[in-house]
């Protein structure tokens, strides 16, 4: 279930250009609720990426929101033992807050995951890679849930182009 608020509905061939704003109140929000599954993570993953398109985030920065969308939201299904994963993307013209939220409590994993998919590949470095592309991050657990939030800085990202 995606939620928009102040655009219409999103579609891949149409871009919402802005102008560069100071940081404030967000000037643009979605919100994105699926089951905590793992068709969770591409599903949220797409989401996000055609959302920050939509509003003209620029093609670097729009990947780096999917990315962290992506590592969050697979963070919250393989961890957090909840019904539900909540993302809500909020963008101020200047950079994109990311809001990942589950209803969980964090499971400790007595052994490393073995999925067929991921046969080879290096897993439990999600956050690091987070805090990497990231201006800010944050990880807040409490007996309620689990909420991650990181920020995106648009400028540092236009810069490296």
């Amino acid at each position: 279930m995606a939620i928009t608020d102040g655009f219409p509905a999103l579609t891949a061939d149409r871009r919402r250009p802005h102008p560069a704003a100071p940081p404030g109140p967000p000037r643009f929000r979605a919100m994105c609720v699926t089951g905590a599954v793992a068709a969770a993570v591409p599903e949220q993953r797409r989401f996000a990426g055609r959302t920050a398109q939509h509003w003209a985030v620029p093609e670097d920065a729009s990947a780096t929101v999917a990315l962290v969308v992506s590592e969050l939201v697979t963070n919250a299904v393989l961890h957090s033992g909840g019904s539900d994963v909540t993302g809500l993307i909020l963008f101020d013209g200047v950079a994109v807050t990311v809001e990942i939220a589950d209803s969980g409590r964090w499971l400790v994993r007595d052994a490393d995951r073995s999925v067929t998919e991921d046969a080879g590949a290096e897993s439990g470095r999600g956050l690091d890679l987070v805090r990497a592309c990231t201006s800010r991050f944050t990880l807040h657990a409490s007996a309620a849930g689990t909420k991650a939030v990181a920020r995106i800085s648009v400028r540092e990202h236009g810069a490296h182009q």
